[in-house]
């Protein structure tokens, strides 16, 4: 009888330390270990900004100046794609919340188009030169009317050397940017203005890191972008199904 208690003591013994060892297992899997991390980041000359979990386990989201990278935890394996979250009822793309943070840190230095009877909010990334961007901007009152408020970022698809930045820049700086972008969106010239504390470069560089490739592109609440121009109503519907 003696006997038969110890072997279940050892028995049970066992099952604690096996249930242990897959506890420890799975923490070391779980848990991201950032120096490896930026020593694997590092062979690439990559520069990591933030590294947090991701919704996979096991892998972390690396915000970089290029965009988000994806790396496993032991800092073995890196790629970079979009990831799609497939429980709701249509495919929903996973935004870095590090960049959704970014973006709502500028909104002192958006131009912003408020609706008097706000429903939606969406940021733009726009550019003077940019044809669809003339004819969103042309459609303000609608948005507006689909209580819509439309907010500005700047993005100079030509690059930060080109003489549309400066141009923006000077808008974004001037005493009144939303007059200046209307007059610029008019043809009116614009006058130049060296600088101010609002630095349209930063609103570019965050253009780059959430993936805008072209202009208008209309940022969503959550991060997620429509690339290109779409009318007043089509949006106010595809926010109205986004909400849901």
């Amino acid at each position: 009888m003696k006997n038969c208690m110890f072997l279940r003591k050892i028995v049970s013994l066992k099952k604690i330390a096996f249930s242990f060892m897959l506890l420890t297992a799975f923490v070391n899997n779980a848990f991201a270990d950032d120096s490896l991390i930026n020593q694997s980041l590092a062979k690439m000359g990559v520069k990591a900004e933030s590294i947090t979990p991701s919704p996979i386990t096991g892998i972390s989201s690396v915000l970089t100046q290029h965009g988000t990278l994806y790396i496993t935890n032991d800092g073995k394996y890196l790629f970079q794609s979009p990831i799609y979250d497939l429980t709701g009822k249509s495919p929903k793309e996973i935004i870095n919340k590090a960049l959704v943070g970014k973006l709502d840190a500028l909104k002192d230095q958006m131009i912003v188009y408020k609706a008097p009877k706000e429903k939606y909010v969406v940021t733009v990334f726009t550019d003077i030169t940019c044809g669809y961007c003339h004819k969103l901007h042309e459609s303000m009152k609608e948005y507006n009317d689909e209580g819509i408020t439309i907010r500005y970022l700047a993005f100079p698809r030509s690059g930060m050397g080109k003489q549309s930045a400066k141009d923006m820049q000077s808008i974004w700086c001037s005493a009144t940017p939303a007059k200046s972008l209307d007059a610029a969106f008019k043809g009116e010239k614009i006058s130049p203005i060296a600088s101010c504390k609002t630095n349209i470069a930063d609103q570019y560089a965050l253009g780059l890191q959430l993936g805008v490739q072209g202009t208008p592109a209309i940022v969503l609440k959550d991060g997620s972008i429509i690339a290109g121009f779409m009318p007043p109503k089509e949006l106010a519907n595809l926010l109205a199904q986004h909400g849901k």
